[in-house]
């Protein structure tokens, strides 16, 4: 697999990661058997870096993690912090960062953390310098190796970017929120900053696996916060409206290397050759394909979903002409509801 570099943090990793949400909570129920042979599949396919949260489960996702990564050195763990509390600006102190810390160290197993991300705080943490002071304390402290931010917002991103400290943003990016490509990782590679792209397949919508009869369990975030009940909705299908995504697969599908046309009789979309890619593989290498990115981090469920996703890495990048085409189904189908937003 492809290694691109953290440059602040000084070491590479694989460019497709795992996104461990899916092993803590809201997304189903995931046994920890299941969890373990998915993150054990996803090593064995080339990843090397995995994030997580203490939020995710309340630890669970940590603690899995945690009792997976003993003896492995080569891997890079980052976690996020701050979404466990009221969120409130005045919450993201140096005491509640350490108590977080320490959480978060106990429930991994380790020492120092790799990667500590502020896990979308409230807009104004972003340019609270006692916020940056604190951060590198925990450095300073060796609590932590490095630390980054995750956000909602094109103006979070670069406000992080601008400071020195900062060795990753984590941001929604993919063929549904397009936003970042304008500013964001332009700047980002200016500065030496990594790029994690998350919610990369926009939950699972850019998999092609679902259609207008699909269903999602009740603690499946796609269920019950589809229109933000629970937390920002760009985090649910990246915004967008689950017919709208929908449609706008339909016409990306053709794009998929390998696609084939359905012979009369057959269902819509089901003509893929054995040879070619599938429909998640191509969202995630129309990411990958941006060299800005450092690792784009889809979850996975099970050991056939994380070397599915892995295998990404090993296509060859997309024309310049589906580029294209991806551009025009964002203007025409997406962009006039989400871009405005984040």
């Amino acid at each position: 697999m492809e290694n691109r570099s953290f440059s602040r943090m000084g070491r590479t990793v694989g460019v497709v990661g795992l996104g461990a949400w899916q092993l803590g909570a809201d997304w189903g129920e995931v046994s920890e058997a299941d969890a373990h042979a998915t993150l054990q599949a996803a090593v064995d396919a080339g990843v090397t870096f995995i994030d997580t949260a203490d939020v995710y489960g309340d630890g669970r996702s940590e603690q899995i993690v945690g009792s997976f990564i003993k003896d492995k050195p080569q891997l890079t763990v980052a976690t996020k912090m701050g979404r466990r509390v009221e969120q409130l600006p005045e919450n993201y102190t140096l005491d509640n960062f350490r108590r977080w810390n320490d959480r978060s160290r106990s429930n991994l197993g380790v020492d120092t953390l790799d990667l500590v991300q502020l896990h979308c705080p409230p807009t104004p943490v972003y340019s609270t310098d006692a916020v940056y002071d604190a951060l590198d304390t925990l450095v300073e402290e060796k609590r932590i190796k490095a630390y980054g931010v995750s956000v909602e917002k094109v103006e979070e991103a670069l406000a992080a970017i601008a400071r020195p400290g900062t060795a990753s943003v984590q941001i929604i990016l993919n063929a549904f929120r397009l936003k970042p490509l304008e500013r964001v990782l332009p700047a980002a590679a200016e500065a030496g900053v990594g790029i994690i792209a998350r919610v990369p397949l926009a939950s699972g919508l850019l998999s092609g696996r679902y259609d207008e009869h699909t269903t999602f369990a009740a603690d499946d975030h796609r269920n019950f916060n589809r229109h933000g009940e629970s937390f920002d909705v760009g985090e649910t299908f990246a915004g967008v409206d689950f017919a709208t995504g929908l449609e706008a697969v339909r016409r990306l599908r053709p794009l998929v290397p390998g696609f084939s046309a359905p012979s009369e009789g057959r269902g819509a979309g089901s003509g893929t050759a054995p040879a070619g890619a599938t429909m998640a593989q191509f969202a995630l290498r129309w990411i990958i394909d941006h060299p800005a990115v450092t690792v784009v981090i889809p979850g996975a469920r099970n050991a056939e979903q994380a070397r599915a996703n892995a295998a990404a890495a090993g296509l060859a990048p997309l024309p310049p002409e589906t580029h294209a085409a991806v551009q025009r189904v964002y203007d025409e189908l997406i962009r006039p509801a989400v871009h405005d937003k984040w």
